[in-house]
């Protein structure tokens, strides 16, 4: 067998900077238009002295010839363009998979063969063939990969969440479907909605495998992040305070928030919201928010879970699986950080920005500023899309957690606007 293509899973590619492969192809592109430009003079000059003076007496036939020779030269720079194109997706390695290699599950090959429609060509679609979504950078995890696709099929799934979870946050998203039965655990002890909002969540429900801790006093005592320190005591924490009762002047409080928008908050999206207060919160005014997260060093997507909210298990790197245009509120805090990538954060604030609707707000809640330069780059970010700022607070908070030492974080509430 050969190399198979794959279909991107959500046509979000990850591409590093400028490497040798990238270099290549750019030194390709410069020599093909070299080449035909050198072809096009070679072309005209040797026209002109061979019939120099049979075209003077016929501009109609010079005229045709011209627009030849410039037609195929057209012709010879769209076909250079789409075989550079094939050998760039080539060399970085997202369009193909070799899964002829002999230590690739048989299930993964299964899973990438194309299947070709019973009926033929769908009428609707216009497609042929059924091609398996999977992430292109799986192609650079192939063994990890291969690892999570070896299994009996029908039979149980190993407890491989962890390894699932370390190929996505490799970019290998969506992961293959598998065929064998995941292991189910008694959810014993929940409580109904709304109760189960600030109810103790039962250790014995969770999924403690492949975590540091394996239970709440261990997760209570470590800072899983900025946003997350003892946010798993949602009974007499400050969890329980969170959002309702301001420690400084960038916290902001739901229900003020709440009553700058327009036309109302029905339905939310939370990114990166810890162990699910912010949509705990806006659940108790009305208001349902889908709550991104993953399982990093705790069991956050069941947690949110237990409480009766609704999780998605989502890498940040992936386009969110929305349509445009359909959230009324969208919540984010330092979790949103791309690192020293701004294009990467430049790639997710669009994101955002194409799920929001009009009129909608975008609530950047404490917002670690590590420097002057990346709160300044954050701000010409946000500028860029011309929201209204209805708030806007940047100031120092200590960080009792680790280091003591006073930090800057950026709060603001922006309000998008209508486009043409």
């Amino acid at each position: 067998m050969g190399s198979v293509s794959l279909k991107i899973g959500d046509g979000t590619a990850r591409f590093k900077r400028a490497s040798f492969c990238s270099s290549a192809v750019n030194i390709l592109m410069l020599f093909s238009v070299l080449t035909t430009n050198l072809f096009a003079l070679y072309a005209f000059t040797s026209s002109s002295k061979d019939h120099q003076t049979h075209l003077f007496h016929n501009p109609h036939k010079n005229l045709s010839l011209i627009s030849e020779h410039v037609s195929l030269i057209l012709r010879e720079i769209a076909s250079s363009q789409k075989k550079l194109v094939k050998m760039e997706k080539y060399l970085l390695g997202y369009e193909t998979m070799d899964i002829s290699r002999p230590n690739i599950a048989s299930e993964l090959k299964l899973f990438l063969k194309h299947h070709q429609l019973p009926l033929g060509k769908d009428s609707r679609t216009g497609i042929t063939e059924m091609v398996a979504s999977v992430g292109h950078s799986c192609e650079k995890s192939a063994d990890l990969l291969s690892q999570y696709m070896t299994y009996k099929v029908s039979g149980p799934c190993p407890d491989d969440w962890s390894l699932g979870q370390k190929l996505i946050l490799r970019g290998c998203e969506p992961l293959p479907r598998r065929r064998c039965i995941t292991k189910s655990v008694q959810k014993v002890g929940l409580y109904r909605f709304p109760v189960s909002l600030w109810k103790p969540v039962s250790e014995k429900i969770l999924t403690w495998s492949g975590l540091g801790c394996k239970n709440f006093e261990c997760l209570n005592r470590k800072k899983l992040g900025r946003d997350c320190v003892g946010c798993f005591d949602i009974t007499s924490g400050y969890e329980t305070q969170k959002f309702v009762k301001a420690r400084g002047k960038n916290d902001f409080i739901i229900d003020d928030v709440l009553a700058l928008a327009s036309g109302g908050i029905r339905i939310g999206f939370d990114i990166g919201g810890g162990s699910g207060t912010f949509a705990a919160r806006m659940a108790e005014r009305n208001v349902t928010v889908i709550t991104n997260t993953l399982n990093v060093d705790a069991p956050f997507s069941e947690f949110i879970a237990a409480r009766g909210l609704l999780p998605l298990y989502l890498s940040l790197d992936h386009r969110f699986p929305f349509y445009d245009n359909v959230f009324d509120l969208i919540h984010a805090s330092s979790g949103l950080d791309g690192g020293d990538k701004p294009e990467k954060l430049e790639f997710l604030m669009f994101d955002i920005d194409r799920i929001l609707r009009a009129g909608g707000l975008f609530w950047l809640d404490n917002f670690y500023c590590a420097n002057d330069e990346k709160k300044t780059a954050l701000t010409r970010l946000i500028e860029r899309f011309g929201y209204k700022k209805l708030k806007w607070v940047a100031g120092e908070k200590v960080d009792t957690a680790v280091s003591g030492k006073s930090e800057v974080y950026l709060s603001a509430v922006l309000q998008k606007p209508a486009r043409v």
